[in-house]
C-alpha cells in the first residue's frame, strides 16, 4: 500500500511539473504570438525628392533593432515592425528620414544632401570621399544646372561657386563668359580648364541637360596633377550615365519670351534740340534756325521724335529647349542617352539678326565585360547654328550707332523705306551725318556661322588583383566650322556707306582635331590602419587644324543677296577689285606628360596628398620644353578625436586643410620661341613705272619677329589653408584663405621701332592674388512633407601686380582711339604695384562755377587741360604732380572692371509635389567706363544725365556745360561709373502632378514657371552692371554700347516615364 502510495504521489509530482512546464511555454508562446499580432508588414517605396525615380539599394531600419530591409530596382521595401515603432530611412548622398509607423504602406521621399560627407566627388584622375579632399574643391550637382536653363552650363554657376568669377561678354545668344578662378592671375590668357569625362574638351557648347556634376579645384593642390594647364584653375565636367534598374525615359523642355531687362533714357526731340542750342551759343555761334529743317516733321507738320536705342529691341523674342532622355542598366551594362535642340533669338534686331540654334547627341555606356574588365564610351555631337551684331568698339558696335542718332531722323521715309537723310540738302550742315542705325542693322548684318563637333572616348579598365586598376582612356575631338557674310550695297549717310561702293562676300572654313591617350594605374591598400592611395599615369595630346578664306565682290546680277552670297557668285578679277584668298595649315601642338600622386590617411583623421607632373609642350624650345609641377597637402578630421565629444552635440564634422603647389601656363602661341619669315607687299604710289611687267605691288619676305628660345612657363604658386564644419547635421561652412603668386609672365618685350622687326616673347612680371572665400549652407526637413535649404557664399580677392621688367614698368593697354570716341587714347593699363587692367586717366575736382574760381584755382599753381578757352562750366583736372601742367604724368588708377568682392545666395523648399526656389548673384568694387556717345561728333545725342549739367553757377558741380568742341571729354573719373550689383538671376516655381495623375509609369510630371534675370539693384544707369567686355582678355567693364543679358519669363514641363 504504501509503495502505491508513494507511486501515486510520485505521478502525481510528475504531471505538477510536466502542467508548471506546458503553462510556461504556452505562457511563452502567447507573450510571442501577442508580439507577432502587435508587427504587421510594412511595404513602401523609396524615391529621390528631386525627379521620383527609385532609389535603389537604401537603407530601412527599424530603429533600436537589428531588423532592416534594403530597396530593390525599384524602390520597393518590406519590413516588419510595429506601430509606433521608427523607421529609418537613409541613402549616401540624401538626408536620412525617421518615419513612425502608423500603417501598412510607408512611401519615403529623400532629399538630397547637398553637403554629404561620404559623397564621391570627382578629382584629377579619379575620385575620392568628400571628407578625405585636402584640396580646395567646390562640387555642383548637375540636376542644380539643369534647373537654371541657361544656354551655357558656366553660367548656372554664378553665385554657387565662391572664388569663381563669371562674368558676360554680351547677352548676344550664343554669346561667351570671361571666367577667373581666384583672380586675374596672367596677361596671356585667363580661362581655366575644362576637362569632360576626363578629356579636355569645351564647356560652352555643352548640353546642360547632360551633366551629372561640374567640380572646380581652384588651389594649386588639387589642379597640380594637370601641370602646366591649370595655372587658372580646372572645371571638371561629369556627364550622366546610366544607373542599374528599368529603363527610365524622361522629356524636358521649355518655352520662354524675353525682353530688354532696363531701358536707357535718352533725349527727346525737343530736349536734343535744347542742348545743341546751348552747345552751339557756348560755342560763340548762334542757335539753330529749327524751321528750315523741312525733313525733322513728319507729314502731319509734328516734330519727329525717335527713340533710336528703343527701335533696336524687339519684343518678347522667343528661346525654347527641348530633350529627350533614355537611360537605365543592370549589373553588368549601364546606358544614358539624350537628344536635343534649343533656341534663342536675339532681343537686338530679332532672330533674323541675333540668334542661336544648338542640337545635341549623346550616348554614354558601360560594360562589365568580366569581373576583372570593364569598357565604355561617351560618344557626342553637337552643331550650334548662330547670327550676330557687331559688339565691339565704338566703331564696330551696332547698339552705339543708336546711341548717337539724332531722335530728329525718322527710321522709315514716306515710301515705307528705311529713311536715309543722305540726298536731304536742307540738313547739308549736319543732318546727313547721322546715319539710320536700325536700317543699317536690318540691311547690312548679314552673318552666319556654323560649327559641328564630335567627341568621343572611350576607356578599358583592368583589375588584375583587387584594388590594382590600371585605365586606359583614349579621347578625340573633331571641330569644323565655317562663316558667311555678306554686305550690299547701301547708303544711310555721309559716314554710313558701302565705302567700296560694291557688293561683296566672305566665307571662312576651317576644322581641326585633337586626340588625347591617357594611361593610369592607381593601387589602393592598407597597412594596418593606414590607408593609401597611389595613382602613377602618362598622358599624350595632339592638336592640328586647318583654315582657309575667300572674299569675291560684285555679285552678279539677280545674285545680290543673301541667299546668293557665295564666292562663286562673284565677278571680281583681281585683288583691286575685290577677290581674296588665303589659307595656312595651323601649325601641330604636341605635349606629352608623366605624372603621379599619393594620398595617406590615418582612421580617416589625418590625411595627406603629394603630387607631380612633368609637361613637355612643342610651344617651347628644347632647352625649355620641360616643366615640373609639384604639390603637397594635408587634413585633419579634428571631430575623430577623444577630446572633441562633449561637442559632439553640435559639432558633427569639423577638418582643417593646409596645401601648396606650383602649376604652369602656356596660353602663347605655337613656336613663340623662333623668328619666323613673312611675306608682304609694297606699294609704289607713282605709277606703273616699277618693273617690267607694269606692276605696282611686289611681294617680299622679311623677319616678322626677333627669336627667343629661352621663353618657358609661366609659374603660378599657391599657398591654401581651409577649414570645413558641419553643425547639427544641418549646417555646413567651409571657408578658405589663400595666396596666388604667378611670376614669369609670357610677355612681348618692346624694341626701338628702328629694328625693322616685331618684337620677341619673354618671361617677366609678376601678380600676387589673395584673398578669402565662404560658403554656408544649411539644410533641414520639417516634418516628413517639408525641406528646405539656404545657401550664402562670398569671396574677396585682392590683385596687385609686383615688378614687369619694362622700361617704364607698365603693360600698355590697346589704344583708346577707336574705343571710346575719335582720339581717344589709352585708358587702361597694368604697372607696377596696381591691379591688372585698372582704368587710367584723370581725376576731376569738380566744375569752376565763376571766373574767380579759375583765377584761384591757376594762382595755386594748378594746371588747366582747357588752356587759356577755360570758362566757368568747365572741368577741374587734378594737377596731381603740381607742375602747373595737366599731362599724362597727372593720370592715375580710376578703378577697375574687375570686382573685390563676389557673392550668391540660393534658398529654397519644397512640400510635397510643390518647389519653388531663388537664385542670385551679385559683386561690389568693379567700376564701368561708360561711352556711349561719340563726342567728336557735335550732333550725337545724350542719355537724359545732361540735363544734370551745369547752366550757372551752383547748377551742378559733377557734369560740365555743353560745348560743340567738347573740350571737357578727356578721359577721366567722369566716365567712370560705380558697377556694384545684386541680381535675381532666376526665380522657379513648379508642382509634380505625378501624385495626383494615380499613374504608376508617370514618375514626374512637374509644370514649372520661371524668370530669369528677374531684378537687378544697382546705381548704374546702363542696361547691365555685368560687363565683361575689354579689348585686351586681362580688360573689362567697358560699356560702349553693351548688348545686356535679357529678362525671360518661361513655362516648362519635366516628364519622365
Amino acid at each position: 500500500m504504501r509503495k502505491t502510495s508513494q507511486k501515486f504521489s510520485q505521478s502525481h509530482m510528475l504531471c505538477k511539473v510536466a502542467l508548471v512546464a506546458i503553462m510556461l511555454v504556452f505562457q511563452a508562446m502567447l507573450g510571442i504570438g501577442a508580439g507577432v499580432l502587435n508587427a504587421q508588414t510594412v511595404k513602401g517605396t523609396v524615391i529621390s525628392g528631386s525627379d521620383n525615380e527609385p532609389l535603389i539599394g537604401a537603407s530601412v531600419m527599424v530603429q533600436g533593432t537589428k531588423t532592416g530591409a534594403v530597396t530593390d530596382l525599384d524602390g520597393n521595401f518590406t519590413i516588419e515592425a510595429k506601430n509606433g515603432q521608427t523607421l529609418e530611412v537613409s541613402y549616401l548622398g540624401f538626408i536620412t528620414q525617421k518615419i513612425k509607423v502608423t500603417g501598412s504602406t510607408i512611401n519615403v521621399t529623400l532629399n538630397e544632401d547637398k553637403q554629404s560627407l561620404d559623397e564621391v566627388v570627382v578629382v584629377g584622375y579619379g575620385v575620392q570621399k568628400k571628407k578625405l579632399v585636402t584640396g580646395a574643391n567646390i562640387n555642383v550637382k548637375g540636376d542644380d544646372i539643369a534647373k537654371l536653363n541657361t544656354s551655357n552650363p558656366l553660367q548656372a554657376l554664378q553665385g554657387q561657386t565662391p572664388g569663381m568669377s563669371i562674368i558676360s561678354t554680351s547677352g548676344q545668344p550664343g554669346s561667351g563668359l570671361k571666367v577667373n578662378i581666384r583672380g586675374m592671375g596672367t596677361v596671356s590668357g585667363s580661362d581655366p580648364l575644362y576637362i569632360i569625362d576626363g578629356v579636355r574638351g569645351d564647356i560652352a557648347s555643352l548640353n546642360p541637360a547632360d551633366i551629372e556634376s561640374i567640380g572646380v579645384l581652384k588651389d594649386a593642390a588639387s589642379a597640380a596633377i594637370y601641370g602646366s594647364q591649370s595655372a587658372n584653375g580646372v572645371v571638371l565636367i561629369t556627364t550622366k550615365s546610366g544607373k542599374e534598374g528599368r529603363a527610365v525615359v524622361s522629356f524636358d523642355g521649355y518655352v520662354g519670351w524675353q525682353n530688354k531687362p532696363r531701358s536707357i533714357d535718352m533725349l527727346n526731340a525737343s530736349e536734343y534740340m535744347t542742348i545743341l542750342d546751348e552747345a552751339a551759343i557756348n560755342s560763340g555761334k548762334n542757335a539753330y534756325d529749327w524751321s528750315k529743317y523741312k525733313s525733322i516733321y513728319d507729314a502731319n507738320g509734328d516734330l519727329i521724335d525717335t527713340d533710336w536705342v528703343d527701335q533696336m529691341f524687339v519684343k518678347n523674342a522667343k528661346t525654347s529647349s527641348y530633350n529627350i532622355g533614355v537611360n537605365g542598366g543592370s549589373k553588368t551594362a549601364n546606358y544614358a542617352m539624350t537628344l536635343g535642340y534649343m533656341n534663342q533669338e536675339g532681343i537686338v534686331g530679332g532672330k533674323d539678326v541675333s540668334n542661336y540654334e544648338r542640337y545635341n547627341f549623346r550616348v554614354n555606356s558601360d560594360w562589365k565585360v568580366k569581373d576583372w574588365l570593364k569598357v565604355g564610351e561617351q560618344i557626342s555631337f553637337i552643331y550650334t547654328q548662330n547670327t550676330g551684331i557687331a559688339v565691339g568698339n565704338a566703331y564696330n558696335n551696332t547698339l552705339r550707332s543708336a546711341f548717337n542718332t539724332s531722335p530728329l531722323s525718322p527710321v522709315y521715309s514716306d515710301n515705307n523705306k528705311y529713311d536715309s537723310p543722305f540726298n536731304d540738302t536742307s540738313n547739308s550742315d549736319w543732318y546727313n551725318a547721322d546715319g539710320n542705325p536700325y536700317g543699317l542693322m536690318m540691311t547690312n548684318n548679314n552673318n552666319q556661322t556654323n560649327a559641328a563637333r564630335f567627341t568621343g572616348n572611350v576607356y578599358a579598365e583592368i583589375e588584375p588583383i583587387k584594388n590594382l586598376k590600371y585605365r586606359t582612356v583614349v579621347g578625340y575631338e573633331y571641330y569644323a566650322s565655317d562663316y558667311r557674310s555678306f554686305t550690299p550695297l547701301y547708303q544711310f549717310s555721309i559716314y554710313s556707306y558701302n565705302t567700296a561702293n560694291r557688293t561683296s562676300v566672305n566665307q571662312n572654313m576651317g576644322h581641326n582635331w585633337q586626340l588625347t591617350w591617357t594611361n593610369t594605374l592607381s593601387y589602393d591598400f592598407k597597412v594596418k590602419e593606414h590607408s593609401f592611395t597611389a595613382l602613377a599615369g602618362m598622358e599624350s595630346w595632339r592638336f592640328d587644324g586647318v583654315g582657309v578664306s575667300a572674299s569675291n565682290a560684285t555679285l552678279k546680277s539677280g545674285f545680290a543677296d543673301w541667299n546668293h552670297a557665295y564666292v562663286s557668285n562673284g565677278t571680281a578679277a583681281t585683288a583691286t577689285d575685290g577677290l581674296g584668298a588665303s589659307g595656312a595649315p595651323s601649325l601641330s601642338q604636341r605635349m606629352v606628360s608623366y605624372f603621379g600622386r599619393v594620398s595617406w590617411n590615418w582612421k580617416e583623421t589625418y590625411m595627406a596628398t603629394a603630387t607631380l607632373r612633368a609637361d613637355a609642350s612643342s610651344k617651347f624650345a628644347r632647352g625649355n620644353r620641360w616643366g615640373y609641377f609639384p604639390s603637397v597637402s594635408a587634413g585633419w578630421i579634428v571631430t575623430n578625436e577623444k577630446w572633441v565629444k562633449p561637442l559632439l552635440k553640435v559639432l558633427d564634422y569639423a577638418k582643417v586643410r593646409a596645401s601648396w603647389g606650383q602649376v604652369g601656363n602656356q596660353n602663347i602661341g605655337d613656336l613663340m620661341f623662333i623668328s619666323p619669315i613673312s611675306t608682304s607687299g609694297a606699294y609704289y604710289n607713282f605709277g606703273t613705272s616699277l618693273g617690267a611687267d607694269g606692276q605696282s605691288n611686289y611681294y617680299g619676305a622679311y623677319e616678322s619677329r626677333l627669336s627667343n628660345e629661352n621663353v618657358k612657363w609661366e609659374t603660378s604658386e599657391q599657398l591654401d589653408f581651409g577649414l570645413d564644419l558641419r553643425l547639427l547635421g544641418k549646417l555646413n561652412v567651409n571657408i578658405d584663405w589663400y595666396k596666388k603668386t604667378t611670376k614669369d609672365w609670357l610677355l612681348v618685350k618692346p624694341i626701338p621701332g628702328t629694328a625693322g622687326t616685331g618684337a620677341p616673347y619673354f618671361n617677366g612680371g609678376d601678380v600676387e592674388n589673395t584673398g578669402i572665400e565662404i560658403g554656408l549652407g544649411w539644410n533641414d526637413n520639417i516634418g516628413r512633407d517639408f525641406n528646405y535649404y539656404v545657401n550664402v557664399n562670398g569671396a574677396y580677392n585682392k590683385n596687385k601686380v609686383g615688378s614687369i621688367p619694362t622700361s617704364d614698368g607698365i603693360i600698355h593697354g590697346t589704344d583708346g582711339n577707336g574705343q571710346l570716341y575719335d582720339n581717344s587714347t589709352e585708358f587702361y593699363r597694368c604697372s607696377n604695384g596696381e591691379p591688372i587692367g585698372y582704368f587710367w586717366g584723370y581725376k576731376t575736382a569738380g566744375i569752376f562755377q565763376n571766373q574767380k574760381e579759375i583765377n584761384e584755382w591757376v594762382a595755386a599753381g594748378n594746371g588747366v587741360l582747357q588752356g587759356s578757352s577755360v570758362k566757368p562750366g568747365d572741368v577741374k583736372y587734378y594737377d596731381v604732380n603740381h607742375d602747373g601742367t595737366i599731362n599724362d604724368a597727372d593720370k592715375v588708377n580710376l578703378g577697375n572692371g574687375m570686382p573685390d568682392f563676389t557673392y550668391g545666395f540660393s534658398l529654397g523648399f519644397g512640400y510635397k509635389g510643390l518647389d519653388f526656389s531663388v537664385t542670385a548673384n551679385g559683386s561690389v568694387g568693379n567700376d564701368i567706363v561708360q561711352s556711349y556717345r561719340n563726342v567728336g561728333a557735335k550732333t550725337a545725342n545724350y542719355t537724359s544725365a545732361i540735363l544734370q549739367r551745369w547752366t550757372g553757377e551752383g547748377t551742378s558741380n559733377k557734369y560740365p556745360r555743353v560745348t560743340e568742341t567738347n573740350v571737357n571729354y578727356q578721359f577721366s573719373d567722369l566716365f567712370i561709373q560705380d558697377g556694384d550689383f545684386l541680381r535675381i538671376s532666376n526665380i522657379t516655381l513648379g508642382y509634380d502632378f505625378a501624385k495626383l495623375l494615380h499613374q504608376k509609369f508617370v514618375s514626374q510630371a512637374r509644370l514649372y514657371f520661371q524668370v530669369q534675370n528677374a531684378f537687378t539693384f544697382t546705381k548704374y544707369d546702363g542696361m547691365d552692371p555685368e560687363i565683361g567686355y575689354g579689348v585686351n582678355s586681362w580688360a573689362s567693364g567697358v560699356d560702349l554700347g553693351y548688348y545686356p543679358r535679357p529678362r525671360t519669363f518661361m513655362v516648362g514641363l519635366n516628364l519622365k516615364f
